[in-house]
């Protein structure tokens, strides 16, 4: 009789029970993190030098920013917070870390009625997920001053407050924890297949197939938060649209952080669809779907 080691409610092979130690073991250890500049100002690359020195006291480990900056110029970076999960993930291959931190760090001189002149210090924050190439946290802390050195030594003491500080650390092992647990997870067999929608109509028609079509066209929100930023940027959805026309599944495929790709999701969630046909039967479907964000005229 093949003898194993009884946990309650569970029965282990010892080669598995020593799997599972190493797995366990892994995920114990530091989340591996890289900060990329956030911009080419002394500003920027003081606030990712000083975030990065943060980091390191929360237990995580923190790549060095010279291998960093030739890692992501080896890749081609270009410096873009509005990325495909695909551009994302290969990136995230090239830095070699789990997670990588995306930002941009400016000050700026405006003017408006209330104020003749002021100056406002912000820094766009993005952290992405390597391995999935989701952007599992984004934030934008903002000061406003009457002279630029004022606004930028208050938005470092935001930075790198605590609060900031361990809420990054907190969502990078949320994060982390999440990944592992979806790995672990075994798709049953009877799932559906759903088809890819061909690029254009012309394939489509070539075979045979009609593809999904909205009944009505919905536009999502520019919200609040992307007009503080200013943010202009595409959010592509993917979206599984059942037989019923009722919409499935809804990924993410390129973000944009501001709150564009909430609003996105929650307007797609909210559409009906005459169904794909194929031969004359409706059929699942997965769909790409683009967003185009511009600032509203004032």
């Amino acid at each position: 009789m093949k003898r194993g080691i009884f946990i309650p409610g569970l029965l282990l092979r010892p080669v598995l029970l020593l799997l599972l130690l190493v797995v366990s073991n892994a995920y114990a250890q530091n989340a591996t993190v890289s900060v990329l500049d956030f911009g080419a100002t002394p500003f920027a690359q003081t606030a990712a030098d000083k975030l990065r020195t943060r980091l390191r006291s929360l237990q995580l480990t923190v790549a060095d920013a010279d291998m960093t900056r030739a890692a992501a110029t080896g890749g081609a970076y270009s410096g873009s917070l509005n990325l495909s999960v695909s551009e994302a993930r290969d990136l995230g291959a090239v830095l070699g870390t789990e997670f990588y931190i995306l930002g941009d760090a400016q000050t700026l001189r405006r003017s408006s009625f209330a104020k003749p002149a002021y100056y406002e210090s912000y820094c766009s924050l993005f952290v992405v997920s390597s391995r999935t190439g989701r952007l599992v946290m984004w934030f934008r802390p903002s000061v406003q001053k009457d002279e630029p050195a004022q606004a930028e030594e208050e938005l470092s003491q935001q930075l790198l407050s605590e609060e900031t500080i361990h809420k990054i650390a907190l969502v990078i092992r949320r994060a982390r924890e999440d990944e592992r647990n979806q790995r672990m997870v075994i798709v049953p067999a009877s799932e559906p297949v759903i088809e890819e929608a061909p690029d254009d109509e012309k394939i489509a028609e070539a075979q045979g197939v009609r593809l999904p079509r909205p009944y009505r066209r919905l536009r999502p929100e520019y919200p609040e938060s992307a007009a503080r930023a200013d943010a202009e940027a595409i959010v592509d959805v993917l979206v599984d649209v059942r037989a019923d026309g009722e919409v499935g599944e809804v990924q993410i495929a390129r973000w944009a952080g501001f709150g564009l790709d909430e609003s996105t999701v929650a307007t797609v969630r909210q559409m009906h669809f005459f169904p794909a046909m194929k031969n004359g039967n409706p059929i699942a479907m997965r769909v790409l779907l683009r967003y185009n964000f511009r600032k509203p005229p004032r």
